[in-house]
């Protein structure tokens, strides 16, 4: 369900809206930057619903919030056949992508998947993290070639009748944590075959109390952090900064990535596209990431990815074939893309899952702000200069200033005061 509510609103996510642009313009008209700017509004509404998801998720669960992504989704899409000016493509893709990014790609089920797992966590956020990029290179492949045969607004609206249909399942299947089934996370039982009366107090949120009662889990109890200790952390915040610098410069260049290499590189739309698609189904590295992470820290292998990033960048000025253009956008999509799903492990593994609902919800301001400034400024670049160099330092730049960032993200340290309060019974 996850993965199909992930396919659903990728619909309108920037990396498809990137890739399908030149049926949108070459039909309207409308510019490079315009485009951009409707991608970039709908992402940058996103970061301002997103901490207000994050707290409802943190009380109510993901059952209560995936079918309202899917329902808005589609009540969005299908009007799209009707859409005649650029400020009912703004309307439709700013609701669109304010709901459904929250809701069906990253803070629910990045707290789904904190509070099922524990031991295979990691491996959950990565097989989490890459259902929205491989949902983005399914649909884009799908999309051109309905686009070609039906054109873009029928397309939409076909997306957006299979939305609405998907709400079904999501309400019959999806759960609010493993306790509301008698488990505690990654299906582990409770001792004596017993369950709690309350499934708060096994601690949905924080896992403490079935911690200290379970013996089957294999490692020691979690801490978890209240929302408020984390938000007092230096390091949430350098994470959080580190993470807005480098979507920033990542999404500028993957936004454009199709345009540039028509344009510059000379490759037909369709290879192009092609690319961008190879790149973006590559997000299935992650999975490899996951299993890094498990047996090395998170942070240094974003510092990795980084510096695979910035490499690739300076490669990307010479790509003037097809081949080196897919070279480029395989490595791009191993490296680039791993650097996403290890910001999650690592906020993961800092603090718990008793609020990491509203930790994410927090997060995506910083999120939604870098793709969305990335969206609108390669575009912006391009009309004023009418060449992607700029963009292209600039993003070098950015990625240096967010590994520096990350580098200083060390472990916190919670005080004596908090750690005798998580020992507390929940109320």
């Amino acid at each position: 369900m996850v993965a199909l509510g992930a396919f659903a609103a990728t619909s309108i996510a920037g990396v498809v809206l990137g890739g399908i642009q030149g049926f949108i313009f070459e039909d309207t008209g409308w510019s490079r930057s315009t485009i951009g700017l409707a991608a970039g509004a709908g992402v940058w509404t996103s970061g301002v619903v997103a901490p207000f998801v994050g707290r409802m998720v943190d009380r109510h669960g993901a059952r209560k919030l995936m079918p309202v992504g899917t329902l808005v989704v589609g009540i969005c899409l299908i009007p799209m056949i009707w859409v005649g000016s650029i400020w009912q493509f703004f309307l439709i893709a700013i609701v669109a992508r304010a709901i459904s990014q929250p809701l069906l790609i990253g803070v629910v089920p990045r707290a789904l998947a904190v509070n099922f797992f524990r031991r295979r966590r990691n491996f959950a956020l990565a097989l989490t993290g890459i259902f929205r990029p491989i949902s983005g290179a399914i649909t884009i492949q799908i999309f051109s070639l309905a686009a070609v045969a039906y054109g873009w607004r029928t397309t939409f609206q076909l997306l957006g009748i299979f939305s609405l249909i998907l709400t079904i399942p999501m309400v019959l299947l999806i759960r609010r944590s493993p306790e509301d089934m008698g488990l505690l996370p990654d299906g582990d039982s409770f001792p004596n075959q017993g369950t709690p009366r309350n499934p708060r107090d096994s601690g949905l949120a924080s896992g403490r109390a079935g911690e200290r009662r379970n013996e089957t889990l294999s490692q020691a109890p979690e801490e978890s952090w209240d929302a408020s200790e984390v938000l007092r952390t230096r390091t949430f915040w350098l994470i959080a900064v580190a993470t807005f610098l480098g979507i920033l410069g990542g999404n500028g260049i993957a936004f454009n990535m199709v345009p540039y290499l028509h344009e510059t590189a000379k490759l037909p739309i369709a290879q192009a596209v092609g690319v961008l698609s190879l790149s973006t189904s590559l997000a299935l590295a992650d999975l490899v990431w996951g299993y890094l992470a498990d047996k090395i820290s998170p942070r240094k292998l974003m510092v990795a990815g980084i510096l695979a990033s910035m490499g690739l960048i300076i490669f990307l000025f010479t790509v003037r074939s097809v081949y080196t253009a897919y070279l480029f956008g395989t490595l791009w999509g191993i490296s680039h893309g791993g650097i996403g799903v290890l910001v999650t492990i690592l906020l993961a593994r800092y603090y718990g899952r008793r609020s990491f609902g509203t930790i994410n919800g927090v997060m995506r301001p910083f999120e939604a702000s870098g793709l969305a400034l990335g969206q609108i400024l390669g575009g912006v670049i391009y009309d004023l200069t009418g060449t992607y160099q700029g963009l292209f330092i600039g993003s070098f730049s950015l990625y240096l200033l967010s590994m520096v960032l990350i580098l200083l993200a060390g472990q916190p340290v919670r005080s004596r005061e908090a750690v005798a309060r998580s020992a507390l019974p929940l109320p």
